[in-house]
């Protein structure tokens, strides 16, 4: 079963593309504790990519505390893997990082990004929050 698909229009590397999809699933719960990944080639085969370049993501993301491996068994999501603060704040920062890429890209300023952000993003009703 494949979680994520690799964007060739992004910027990012694809290993850094795995990295920060495998953290996304982590994230909003879709890979919990102790599930294994696919196996290097086999993720390598769906996502058309070469099986070093997944090496690499499983390597950086084992570094980083979010999987671990078992020799001969594969390579599986930590009991606690670390992380930088809630759930909405991580999925919130991935998302606002590939806005600045995007914007840079277009030669805006993160200055230009929160300005239209806040013309467009609803007002939160008196006493209440924004949904």
């Amino acid at each position: 079963m494949l979680l994520f698909d690799i964007d060739p229009k992004d910027p990012r590397p694809v290993f850094r593309q795995i990295v920060d999809e495998v953290q996304r699933c982590v994230t909003v719960s879709v890979l919990k504790a102790e599930d294994a990944l696919p196996a290097v080639r086999q993720l390598a085969d769906q996502l058309k990519v070469n099986a070093n370049t997944v090496q690499h993501a499983y390597r950086v993301l084992e570094r980083e505390g979010t999987v671990y491996v078992k020799r001969g068994r594969g390579t599986f999501i930590t009991p606690r893997p670390r992380e930088s603060g809630s759930r909405q704040a991580v999925i919130a920062r991935q998302i606002a990082e590939r806005m600045l890429r995007e914007a840079y890209r277009h030669g805006l300023l993160a200055s230009d990004l929160m300005s239209a952000l806040q013309e467009i993003a609803p007002k939160p009703p008196e006493g209440g929050q924004t949904l």
